[in-house]
């Protein structure tokens, strides 16, 4: 396509080989690859470095048929014509368009700020203003939870609108502790961001560092060794098992399975102390580093997690056999918070929330990276969209990524960084990189200036995409299925403020 790049997964490109379309041509387009099944990856404005005062409008979309990226852009002053209406999946990116540069999507249904970011209430007006949703009649309330929670829950404000206890709409208010992760991620040298992208979300640690450190190799020109892609990969699925698992147990929780959260919670331990035993740290923090490696796993830290792996696969099968066959459990989690395949397409859910819905999406598949070149995975999807649903992706994506790291302990690799000549980014470059975390996707892109430094960064997490979807899911339910659907759900309150 003329008026779009092609690139790859971790695929740098000029930024002069981006196209620049006019701003109506390029809303028409973007909203054509959306009809046709492409997906947006990224969407942002950053300021344009020829014209002040002037936004670049950035897309990047994913065709998950082709295995590629489609890539283009715009430059705008004020405004431009919502996509949203045409392209639901678009609304977050646009009200975070807006959000951040002042561009106004005219036209946009549901133009509410999506954080609050220090210095930019002009665009967003303040906290205390939002405008939530009202309902009014016979029989009609408002429930407003949060936005303190109990325990170490991060702020969040949850309002239902209610008939009765049916819930008729769920709106869901975020962006309390805005971090300006991105912002920080401009500033320093690039190959010293570590720490910080652990911290984007720390259930998450392994796939965005991986996604940061692909980006910059990407960029620094670099190959990394077999030794350190075997490490990556194998870090990465435990952080998916171990995940998995705390999902389990907490749905089992609020169903009160106390056997399931005593049985999983026991599980995930044995699975983070693996990573801890490799690395130091339970969650994985230290794992990957850009270009190189700081642990290894030699033949007796794989027998140790092969004897791990044997152990969990034993247990496993015992409590899941009690769980998926207990009419208590099956009782609660059936038809509870359901969402259909139409609705996680039009809304752009990802990884689990798009699996339950019967959507194949998963880039270790459709744009695979390091030993996923290697070892193919295939998508678990299931059916129906509800909590049961939730759960049973959990489940088999278990036993997928035990198979996994299994197929990965057989590769043979001597222990070797890269080597990195360069100490500068490829100026004038831009680069997105995926990674299929446990949640679903996350991605990083990376634009550098004429000199090599860092433009602009940004970051995509999952729960970005998802936390509408749990507004569905409860849709038609009683006010008293929320908690087993916003754990079914387990979305990242800090991955989506930035």
């Amino acid at each position: 396509m003329a008026n779009w790049i092609t690139a790859r997964n971790g695929q740098s490109i000029p930024l002069e080989n981006i196209p620049v379309l006019p701003i109506t041509l390029f809303c028409e387009e973007t909203t054509s690859l959306i009809k046709k099944g492409l997906r947006p990856v990224q969407f942002f404005g950053r300021p344009s470095s020829l014209h002040k005062n002037n936004i670049i409008l950035t897309a990047v979309m994913a065709d998950d048929k082709k295995n590629n990226l489609q890539i283009s852009s715009s430059e705008v002053k004020t405004a431009y014509e919502s996509i949203t209406p045409n392209a639901p999946s678009m609304h977050l990116f646009e009200r975070e368009v807006l959000e951040q540069t002042g561009i106004k999507p005219e036209g946009h249904p549901f133009l509410k700020p999506v954080r609050y970011e220090h210095g930019k209430e002009a665009n967003t007006g303040k906290l205390k203003d939002y405008p939530y949703l009202t309902i009014s009649g016979e029989q009609t309330h408002e429930v407003a939870v949060g936005p303190v929670h109990a325990g170490v829950i991060e702020p969040g404000s949850f309002r239902f609108l209610c008939h009765g206890e049916v819930v008729y709409h769920l709106e869901i208010q975020l962006g309390y502790q805005h971090r300006g992760v991105e912002a920080l991620l401009r500033q320093g040298s690039p190959l010293n961001m570590s720490n910080l992208v652990e911290s984007i979300a720390g259930d998450t640690t392994i796939a965005h560092t991986w996604s940061y450190a692909m980006a910059l190799e990407s960029l620094l020109e670099v190959r990394v060794s077999r030794e350190i892609e075997i490490i990556r990969l194998i870090a990465l699925e435990l952080e998916r098992i171990a995940m998995h698992l705390v999902g389990l147990g907490g749905i089992s929780l609020d169903i009160g399975y106390l056997p399931g959260a005593s049985f999983f919670g026991r599980l995930r331990t044995i699975i983070i102390n693996t990573s801890m035993r490799i690395c130091g740290s339970r969650f994985g923090r230290g794992m990957i580093r850009p270009c190189r490696t700081l642990f290894q796993i030699d033949d007796n830290m794989k027998a140790y997690i092969s004897d791990i792996l044997d152990k969990l696969h034993n247990d496993i099968e015992i409590i899941k056999d009690l769980f998926l066959n207990s009419a208590g459990v099956l009782a609660r989690l059936e038809n509870t918070g359901i969402v259909t395949t139409e609705q996680a397409k039009d809304a752009g859910l990802l990884g689990i929330m798009a699996k339950m819905a019967e959507l194949p999406l998963d880039c270790r598949k459709s744009h695979p990276y390091g030993l996923y070149n290697e070892i193919k995975v295939e998508p678990c999807t299931y059916h129906h969209g509800d909590a049961c649903a939730r759960a049973m992706i959990r489940v088999i994506e278990i036993d997928q990524s035990i198979d996994i790291i299994r197929k990965a302990l057989l590769f043979k690799a001597k222990p070797a960084d890269a080597d990195v000549t360069k100490n500068t980014l490829k100026p004038s470059h831009a680069v997105v990189s995926m990674v299929e975390g446990w949640r679903g996707e996350v991605s990083h892109m990376i634009i550098t200036d004429k000199d090599g430094q860092i433009e602009h960064y940004k970051v995509v997490d999952t729960s970005f995409h998802n936390w509408f979807g749990l507004a569905l899911a409860v849709r038609n339910n009683g006010i008293s299925d929320f908690p087993l659907c916003n754990k079914s759900f387990d979305q990242s309150y800090c991955g989506y403020d930035l």
